[in-house]
């Protein structure tokens, strides 16, 4: 039995969940609190992160190294291309939007929840324990300090983070408008990482996250303005993003 240690609402976990739902595996998910998840992650990983997979004694830590892990051991339906040269661009895509989109797309995201408690405190607790929408309502306030401090959080930071978005964002709608992949003319890891890490900004339903039908402002004006650039992470979710 394969298990996911994850946040619900974490689109690095997003990219663990639709790796292997393409590849049809079932597992089981661990969902996490935060600001208990530690106790667990450290237990069994070097760092606190989150996702981790387990399949029998092996852990694997990082959606990367995740999607590494089940293109060794589970090769029907790889997402990792044969061909070296096309193997290297896709690794360079998926390192490009894990360090220069998916944290500027969390912080953005969490700059507008965070001000919001009863929204926040639903994605975050989505399907955890039953003490655990409770907890974090217990918490919240010295979360949200922390997570302002974790993720640096401030005007200046976050309107950083929304250029970083735009230019991301042009670059990939660039590279996609060739075949419709960022590799060759096939769906790759480089697309699922893509997808899923701006994945909170279009909502899709496949995610499993009870999003709202409008974020708060101004997080839902800055979708709004962007989401004619996310028209092909919709699709990538539409025709290769099966339900988990």
């Amino acid at each position: 039995m394969i298990k996911l240690y994850q946040f619900p609402i974490s689109h690095y976990s997003e990219k663990a969940r639709w790796a292997l739902a393409y590849k049809g595996l079932p597992y089981q998910k661990v969902n996490l609190l935060p600001g208990l998840h530690s106790k667990t992650t450290t237990r069994l990983a070097k760092r606190s992160s989150v996702p981790i997979l387990q399949h029998e004694q092996n852990i694997i830590q990082n959606s990367s190294d995740i999607i590494d892990y089940l293109d060794q051991h589970f090769s029907e339906r790889p997402l990792t291309p044969v061909d070296p040269a096309a193997r290297a661009q896709a690794l360079e895509w998926e390192n490009y939007v894990d360090k220069e989109l998916g944290p500027h797309v969390r912080r953005l995201c969490y700059f507008t929840l965070l001000d919001h408690p009863r929204l926040c405190i639903s994605l975050l607790g989505h399907q955890g324990p039953w003490y655990g929408k409770l907890f974090l309502r217990l918490i919240f306030p010295k979360l949200r300090k922390l997570m302002y401090h974790y993720l640096k959080i401030s005007p200046e930071s976050v309107a950083e983070s929304e250029q970083q978005v735009r230019q991301a964002l042009a670059k990939l709608n660039q590279a996609w408008r060739h075949s419709g992949y960022l590799v060759g003319d096939q769906f790759s890891r480089a697309d699922l990482a893509a997808a899923a890490l701006l994945a909170p900004l279009c909502a899709p339903s496949q995610y499993g996250i009870p999003w709202p039908k409008h974020y708060p402002q101004p997080l839902d004006s800055l979708c709004q303005q962007l989401s004619p650039q996310l028209q092909r992470v919709r699709e990538l979710y539409r025709l290769h993003r099966p339900d988990s």
